[in-house]
């Protein structure tokens, strides 16, 4: 399931709480987007055809719930980008972000612990 950028926005607000309606998603996306109910409203529907998300009726409104899960869409989004960019690859990936000095030293101390663990489950 491909999920555009405009998608995930709403895909956030819903992975944040739901069930959700609309008008909330709206509320909380809409001025930062500049989105207007009509255009969350068609990312909603998307979103149904997709199956990644269910619609319960409450009354005169509906209720939206996320089906596709936070980290399925994590797991998918960082697949497509590791093929796409870099053959499949974490290594070259992780090379990019050092050449380009986008590494802290946090995030090296947090690869050094992520190494050194994958490293004894191996042996």
């Amino acid at each position: 399931m491909t999920i555009s950028e405009a998608e995930a926005v709403v895909m956030d607000v819903l992975w944040g709480k739901a069930p959700r309606t609309a008008e909330e998603i709206l509320a909380e996306v809409g001025p930062s987007q500049n989105w207007q109910e009509g255009t969350v409203k068609s990312l909603l529907n998307r979103l149904l055809k997709k199956d990644a998300v269910h619609a319960e009726r409450d009354g005169r409104r509906y209720l939206y719930t996320p089906l596709l899960l936070r980290e399925q869409y994590v797991q998918q989004e960082s697949k497509g980008l590791l093929d796409r960019l870099f053959g499949g690859r974490v290594a070259p990936l992780v090379a990019h972000f050092s050449e380009q000095r986008k590494l802290s030293e946090k995030d090296i101390a947090e690869l050094r612990k992520l190494l050194a663990e994958l490293d004894n489950e191996q042996h």
